[in-house]
């Protein structure tokens, strides 16, 4: 991605230490956080200074790899058992930071008992799931802007960009290649509540590379759905499941049933590893929900009553009934079977 005129990952390693953008500063200051040990990375999941599942699983790959590097030999396997368990449990919805932990252990443990070998493929294969992860991203943009027709006004929910990837990023890949094609777009950003992923972080990388947008309040979709001043929309996702179901940020089904309601395309972009093989339906997955003070308090400000409790569910499901097609690598696929057809 181009920022100030330079190329960046969200993700990379680099000199035994991971470095990730601080995307809570952004847009307003730009900030490389750097990591040498997985119980920070096991932080900064949490804490959403990395955000995004593909983004989230490479920061989970690299977590495991530095647990590699650092573990007692004499206690190896039991301390990369310890560390998987707690990366896992950083983020519990997005499927991409189970693949990529489970990627990077599986790897090291193949070369037990030479600890040093494990220890290198651990990083070797960190870096082989990041790199993957990045260009499944560039050929899923290049897949989806055949959709993409000149003069189309597209809306996105969340941040879908290179941010909340390794690089490229997945709705934004598309609406990047399509914008590099020449074609005349405009997007609507979601402002994307409570944490304003879109209005800070889709318009900032928007901004950067020149790609008309503004900004819109969650519950003004409607409003452009209404005036048919929406031609499309393209979401990210952080599962999707066997039956084409798709857990993606809070706000995401909304906008899949106004879509549904006014005739227009509704599509999802993910790399593979956003597929769950294992998880039959969208009822499965599990939806993490957050602390009431994100909803009740913007940085250090209150912004509601008090007294009142808040709920908030980070995640929703959108059922396959409402999406037209799933964008991947391998092809746009109807739900239903886009599963079965990444498989092959």
């Amino acid at each position: 991605m181009q920022i100030n005129g330079h190329d960046y990952r969200s993700v990379w390693f680099d000199e035994n230490r991971l470095k990730m953008i601080d995307q809570n500063k952004l847009p307003f200051e730009f900030c490389v956080r750097e990591y040498g040990t997985y119980m920070e990375i096991v932080t900064a999941i949490r804490d959403m200074i990395v955000r995004g599942a593909p983004a989230i699983g490479a920061a989970g790959a690299f977590g495991m790899a530095l647990a590699a590097i650092s573990a007692p030999q004499e206690k190896f396997r039991a301390y990369l058992r310890s560390a998987r368990n707690e990366l896992l449990l950083a983020r519990p919805t997005a499927v991409d930071l189970s693949i990529g932990v489970n990627y990077v252990y599986e790897s090291a443990l193949k070369f037990i008992p030479d600890i040093n070998h494990a220890r290198n493929v651990a990083l070797l294969a960190a870096n082989e799931f990041a790199n993957r992860s990045a260009m499944e991203c560039l050929e899923l943009g290049n897949v989806g802007s055949e959709l993409i027709r000149d003069g189309f006004r597209i809306l996105t929910h969340c941040n879908a960009g290179a941010l909340a990837t390794v690089d490229h990023g997945t709705a934004l890949s598309v609406i990047r290649q399509a914008h590099k094609q020449g074609k005349n777009i405009f997007v609507y950003v979601d402002e994307t509540r409570p944490r304003f992923q879109g209005s800070r972080l889709t318009a900032y990388e928007l901004e950067q590379e020149g790609i008309p947008h503004a900004i819109i309040a969650d519950s003004a979709g409607g409003f452009y759905f209404w005036k048919n001043e929406i031609d499309i929309v393209i979401t990210g996702a952080d599962r999707i499941c066997l039956n084409g179901d798709v857990a993606n940020k809070i706000g995401t089904y909304e906008k899949a049933v106004l879509a549904k309601a006014h005739d227009v395309p509704f599509y999802v972009a993910a790399p593979l590893s956003t597929f769950d093989f294992s998880c039959q339906k969208g009822e499965n997955i599990p939806i993490e929900i957050r602390d009431e003070a994100e909803i009740k308090c913007i940085g250090d400000v209150c912004t509601a009553n008090p007294g009142s409790t808040a709920l908030n569910p980070a995640f929703d499901i959108t059922p396959a009934a409402y999406i037209s097609g799933i964008i991947t690598p391998k092809g746009v696929f109807e739900p239903e079977g886009a599963a079965q057809k990444v498989q092959q």
